[in-house]
């Protein structure tokens, strides 16, 4: 990425310049093994010889203790929530993930603000309020939206680390059950990005598939974008 682009202004105050880094989202609702596979990647770029970094939600220095703190006593207001996740973002983006572009980074987003605009929707956020809230945020290379249906999602909570509040919808009571509402939640959730798909450009990939089967995919569509660095 050479040419920087944003989806607004960008950051007015600072001049960004070239880079020659690449920046690679996986998106996806909890659960669809994002995490996983940006591990798998991270190694297999690394052991092909390219500089790697990662970055995900709630990484950012200034604001991760805050919101999980906040997070822990399940008052948190959707606005706040909107606008810390924001925050978040936007510090990682301008002290993280641009200079790691800057140095000729692969960086590798576990989730961008694709994935805050879509849950901040499902909880009652205006569409374009949402949206515009991230007129600074630099366009990605590619996206690859990893896509599961809910009986895979919840298999893979039931056998892996569970339901928890927030990623079941709770705080917006879609379900008086923490089982039921992860479903409803999450489903509304794989529509916001349904919708997402086409307006943003994200590539889709069958996460319902074993583990190996989705990380195979990803490295046949990855591998172009190494041949143009």
């Amino acid at each position: 990425m050479t040419d920087p682009v944003f989806y607004g202004c960008g950051f007015p105050y600072r001049a960004v310049g070239d880079l020659p880094g690449k920046l690679i989202v996986l998106e996806g609702t909890d659960g669809v093994g994002r995490s996983t596979q940006i591990g798998l990647l991270r190694k297999w770029l690394e052991d092909s010889g390219y500089a790697v970094s990662d970055t995900g939600l709630r990484r950012s220095a200034l604001t991760q203790f805050g919101l999980d703190q906040a997070k822990v006593g399940h008052t948190l207001g959707r606005q706040t929530m909107s606008l810390f996740y924001a925050t978040d973002f936007a510090d990682r983006l301008e002290n993280q993930i641009i200079p790691a572009l800057k140095a000729g980074f692969y960086v590798l987003s576990d989730r961008y603000f694709y994935s805050i605009i879509a849950r901040d929707i499902v909880r009652g956020a205006n569409r374009e309020w949402a949206k515009n809230v991230y007129g600074f945020a630099l366009k990605p290379d590619v996206v690859y939206y990893l896509r599961a249906d809910i009986p895979t999602l919840v298999s893979r909570m039931v056998y892996g680390r569970g339901f928890n509040y927030w990623e079941s919808g709770m705080d917006i009571r879609c379900a008086d059950n923490l089982y039921d509402s992860f479903c409803v939640y999450q489903g509304r959730v794989i529509q916001e990005f349904d919708l997402m798909t086409e307006e943003y450009g994200f590539e889709t990939i069958d996460a319902n598939r074993p583990v190996n089967a989705v990380f195979e995919e990803l490295k046949t569509r990855i591998r172009p974008l190494l041949e143009t660095a």
